[in-house]
């Protein structure tokens, strides 16, 4: 049997920068604020222009020069995604067409910040049935047009992003297991409350934004994530112990830390990368992960705990020995 096993990874964030300074003259917000709440301290605002696979094409490029892989081995892309560049075609065909990739799958997934996750395990599940060899699976965002810039309870969470892995079938262990769950009952605690199929007329500048009841969500996230490290042990057969890193969605530093003492493990053992470009929804996890692989923190062999929570709500985990 195959195991889905990640060879490459990249990562970009648009050129961009805004600080929690730059906010405070937007909005009635202060840095001390944001960061004692958030740990944020700046966020990548994609360009005027710049769409979301324009960010995916600079990540996947990264992905597959780490891989040693050339475009055309790729037999299926899933992209993870919010913000798609248009209605349809899909994010991932337009992805495609950009790498001059021909006739393989290509298609979107949208569980927000879960959406890696989830578009992991989908892929992870085509290469385990012997559906791919060679995958390419990519979180990207341009999540800044979905914020109304007057709302402080939210613009100052989130940013723009991208980050890709390349998934290659293995007889080595790779991905252990996948967990994937959501809940529709919850969806006014967080979300865009208009979309095509309700009159694209309705979708004023208002009404086509995030809304967020950001007290409500923070206790559902810490709650949830904990319940789904206990989910995902027990189906491995694994302790606390065992999980050499933990790679979080990259939210709030509070629901990281949280997450961080269930697991018994010190911030040493955690990848936080909230800190420089906030919430970038679908691309914080394999942004941060993309990090710790490039500095060296996470090495061959290492057993790695990725894990998100999104509207909707999705929630859901992957364990994996890179």
């Amino acid at each position: 049997m195959s195991f889905a096993r990640i060879t490459g990874t990249g990562g970009y964030l648009p050129e961009k920068v805004l600080t929690n300074h730059d906010l405070e003259k937007i909005v009635d917000t202060t840095d001390q604020w944001i960061r004692e709440r958030t740990g944020i301290e700046k966020r990548h605002i994609a360009l005027e222009g710049q769409t979301t696979v324009d960010l995916a094409e600079r990540a996947s490029r990264q992905a597959l020069e780490m891989a040693g892989v050339k475009p055309e081995d790729i037999d299926l892309i899933v992209v993870a995604t919010t913000t798609p560049d248009r209605i349809f075609p899909s994010t991932a065909c337009l992805l495609q067409s950009r790498l001059d990739i021909h006739g393989c799958a290509a298609f979107d997934v949208q569980a927000v910040c879960t959406g890696f996750i989830y578009a992991l395990g989908v892929a992870e599940k085509f290469i385990k049935t012997g559906g791919s060899k060679k995958a390419l699976v990519v979180g990207a965002e341009t999540f800044s047009r979905l914020l109304n810039w007057e709302d402080r309870g939210t613009c100052v969470l989130f940013g723009d992003g991208a980050g890709a892995v390349i998934l290659e079938a293995d007889d080595e262990t790779g991905i252990l297991s996948t967990h994937l769950h959501a809940d529709g009952d919850y969806e006014a605690l967080l979300r865009v409350p208009f979309g095509v199929s309700q009159g694209m007329e309705q979708m004023d500048d208002i009404n086509s934004k995030v809304e967020m009841r950001g007290n409500e969500v923070f206790k559902m996230a810490v709650n949830t994530l904990g319940r789904i490290v206990d989910e995902t042990l027990e189906a491995n057969n694994m302790e606390k112990s065992d999980i050499d890193w933990l790679v979080p969605h990259q939210a709030n530093i509070r629901i990281i830390q949280a997450t961080a003492r269930k697991l018994k493990m010190s911030l040493d053992q955690v990848v936080v990368t909230v800190n420089e470009h906030g919430n970038t929804s679908a691309a914080s996890v394999p942004l941060a992960l993309d990090v710790a692989v490039r500095d060296g923190r996470i090495k061959k062999g290492e057993m790695l705990l990725l894990e998100a929570f999104g509207g909707g709500f999705t929630w859901g985990s992957a364990l994996l020995r890179f």
